[in-house]
């Protein structure tokens, strides 16, 4: 049971280590190295809360051969981060930059949960207006008071 929980965890962390085929890693380690620390600051755009390294879906692997490339030709870490940005935008950095093109998103979420809060307030606040009970009519009383006095009916001791 203990082995097979170690090997179910082994799995799971290792998965990411899976997403980088064999074809990719470039001979020269310093590179590789690079070319790894890049690609965790890459957003994969199919899967959208993953890394480039951590996807397995052609795009990523797309760009992680793309950030290979640019790296073999010499390019420096920070170039071959504006190079992948000039072509898919801000969105695929995961910690994208605090400028005028991103308050969407860094601040949505948040917007996104006062929006929510909001909307359940105005919910909460109408549905406890609606709970109220009116004071009963005449006629409804009298209704009322034939209904529990029906014959046949217990009366409780009080």
């Amino acid at each position: 049971m203990v082995l097979a929980n170690v090997a179910l965890v082994a799995a799971l962390w290792s998965g990411a280590a899976w997403a980088i085929r064999p074809d990719e890693i470039l001979a020269n380690p310093k590179l590789e190295h690079r070319a790894r620390a890049i690609g965790t600051e890459l957003r994969c755009l199919v899967c959208q809360n993953e890394s480039i390294d951590d996807s397995n879906a052609d795009l990523a692997h797309d760009l992680r051969v793309l950030v290979r490339q640019r790296l073999v030709a010499g390019d420096t870490d920070e170039q071959v981060k504006q190079y992948v940005v000039a072509r898919y935008g801000n969105y695929v950095l995961l910690k994208p930059p605090f400028m005028a093109e991103t308050y969407l998103l860094w601040f949505g979420p948040v917007l996104l949960l006062f929006c929510a809060a909001g909307v359940a307030a105005i919910y909460i606040r109408r549905t406890s207006q609606t709970a109220q009970t009116a004071p009963l009519t005449e006629d409804e009383s009298r209704r009322l008071s034939a209904l529990l006095d029906e014959p046949g009916r217990k009366k409780e001791d009080s």
